[in-house]
């Protein structure tokens, strides 16, 4: 992953700059640069996790406007499915790399059920060290419980625990350019 830029001189680089942090932290996602480039410009941030404790407020506000869930939806699919070969993020290739191993059939078989009940979203979750077979029993649980206000959340929120993690270990480099 690339090294990220002190935090205080975020909101006064170039637009460009701005949107290379956010995909070294996110996913690349035009969704997300849409929904997060505002903020970065006209806020100062102290650290990383302040930042993204403010993008999971303002994605956990879009889940509250039936109008802005088009975008919601585009930035939790911008995660990666689980188990896949390409994924764009340093961060999510380390997550995808601890379940490698196992039915990669059933695997698929799942994503595709799990966007069957949540047309437009992706399984997000926070690997954290667990095995393919508890990833799995998560999923079910998830898709059992069918409650799309609940997955929007738990997405959000994996996605911001994924990316604190993330922001921890890339900004002992700061550097002027990402």
């Amino acid at each position: 992953m690339a090294s990220l830029p002190d935090v205080k001189s975020l909101n006064s680089l170039p637009m460009e700059q701005q949107a290379k942090v956010l995909d070294a932290l996110f996913e690349p996602s035009p969704a997300i640069h849409a929904c997060l480039l505002p903020s970065i410009s006209t806020t100062s941030f102290q650290s990383y996790d302040e930042f993204i404790n403010q993008a999971q407020k303002i994605f956990e506000a879009l889940t509250a406007d039936p109008t802005q869930k088009a975008q919601l939806h585009s930035i939790i699919g911008s995660h990666p499915r689980l188990g896949a070969k390409k994924v764009e993020s340093a961060q999510s290739a380390a997550e995808q790399a601890q379940l490698q191993s196992g039915d990669a059939t059933e695997l698929a078989a799942l994503n595709a059920e799990y966007e069957e009940k949540f047309p437009g979203l992706r399984y997000v979750v926070f690997v954290n060290g667990r095995g393919r077979p508890e990833i799995m029993e998560n999923m079910r649980a998830r898709i059992s419980r069918g409650d799309l206000a609940l997955e929007e959340i738990a997405a959000i929120q994996a996605s911001c625990i994924l990316e604190l993690g993330s922001s921890r270990h890339s900004s002992n480099e700061i550097v002027g350019n990402v």
